[in-house]
């Protein structure tokens, strides 16, 4: 089985807060995000990891169809929600992994990353212009690593030290991170022109 994680924890500090649930084209930001990910046929669990202000974050965005997991040590940083979300899919045989606040990435990116669940690696990563981004596939073979994970950088050393395999997506979907105000209106204004 392989389980859909959405990373929603964080507080949004460069934000102002409560990003996950500032509105993007009529509805949460987190929206976006969880629909793709439910899209995807081979993705048979979603689990959504919330943190700061769960509860408004679970009364606003459209949880349906996924788990929601509230990580009680959001403020540790990504490990934290990344250590909560793959011990709740710890009957999965690989995790993908996307973020909140990327309102852009498709199901065909997350598919596409999925597809690599045969491949030798242990993980595969999504690479935009030869960057690091998401989503990321990571196999139970390293859950217990992810398990001892800390800090803010999420697995990124981990998926180094595994030798993940990259797959180029800039052509599947924008890898827009939303951080700040300003993040969003771009993210407002390429809505408007069709992206």
């Amino acid at each position: 089985m392989i389980g859909g994680l959405v990373l929603a924890a964080g507080a949004g500090r460069r934000f102002g807060g409560r990003k996950l649930i500032a509105e993007l084209d009529g509805r949460p930001l987190l929206d976006h995000a969880i629909e793709a990910m439910l899209a995807v046929p081979a993705v048979e669990r979603v689990v959504v990891v919330l943190g700061a202000d769960a509860d408004e974050v679970a009364a606003a965005a459209d949880l349906e169809g996924t788990e929601a997991v509230v990580c009680d040590h959001w403020r540790e940083g990504m490990a934290a929600s990344l250590r909560a979300g793959v011990a709740a899919l710890d009957d999965a045989s690989a995790a993908v992994v996307i973020l909140g606040d990327q309102p852009f990435v498709t199901p065909q990116v997350i598919a596409a990353i999925v597809d690599h669940v045969a491949a030798p690696e242990a993980a595969t990563r999504a690479t935009y212009d030869g960057r690091p981004g998401h989503p990321v596939l990571i196999k139970r073979l390293l859950f217990e690593a992810v398990a001892s994970l800390r800090g803010d950088t999420g697995a990124r050393e981990l998926l180094a030290a595994a030798g993940a395999r990259e797959l180029e997506c800039g052509q599947l979907c924008r890898p827009d991170d939303i951080d700040t105000l300003a993040d969003l209106e771009s993210a407002r204004r390429a809505v408007r022109v069709g992206r």
